[in-house]
């Protein structure tokens, strides 16, 4: 169970044992010992702690949605009616097609990122909704940076230039 304590303070180390482990959660402590310059007992007892801490919560896979069927990505704004803010979050974190679902500020409630197999698929899923909520979406044609650590964790420049 993580850590509840505010005192942990991660060092340039941790950081990069996270990074590594970022991108391949299954590599060999020997092989985070030849990269990093440490033992395999201090790279274990740090991995050991960023566990405790709660920096690393859990091990996963990646998976390539496209390769299942899933061909489509469909970002849709929500905004619930009068009185169906909390009936409305039950529905979308219910849906079958759903994958993220985040409670944001402005205007809308919610942004919920779809997994689709057709655009008929996307009308299957906002009917579940359409009584409760008005939304807005769009089809994503391409991810030009997915799901990622910060530039900061990933050991990158953190200066860019952006024109």
């Amino acid at each position: 169970m993580p850590s509840t304590s505010t005192t942990f303070t991660p060092d340039d180390i941790d950081i990069e044992i996270s990074n590594l482990l970022a991108k391949n959660a299954r590599q060999p402590v020997s092989s985070l010992t030849s990269r990093i310059g440490m033992s395999a007992p201090g790279i274990t007892e740090r991995i050991k702690r960023l566990e405790e801490q709660g920096v690393i919560s859990r091990y996963t896979i990646e998976v390539d949605l496209q390769k299942l069927g899933f061909t489509l990505t469909s970002l849709v704004r929500v905004k619930p009616l009068p009185g169906q803010l909390h009936l409305s979050e039950k529905r979308l974190t219910a849906m079958s097609d759903c994958i993220e679902c985040d409670k944001v500020t402005g205007e809308d409630c919610f942004i919920i990122r779809l997994v689709l197999r057709s655009i008929s698929d996307l009308d299957e899923q906002l009917n579940h909704i359409v009584e409760l909520t008005e939304t807005s979406g769009a089809i994503v044609k391409k991810s030009s940076a997915p799901r990622r650590l910060p530039a900061r964790v990933r050991g990158e420049i953190s200066r860019r230039s952006y024109s």
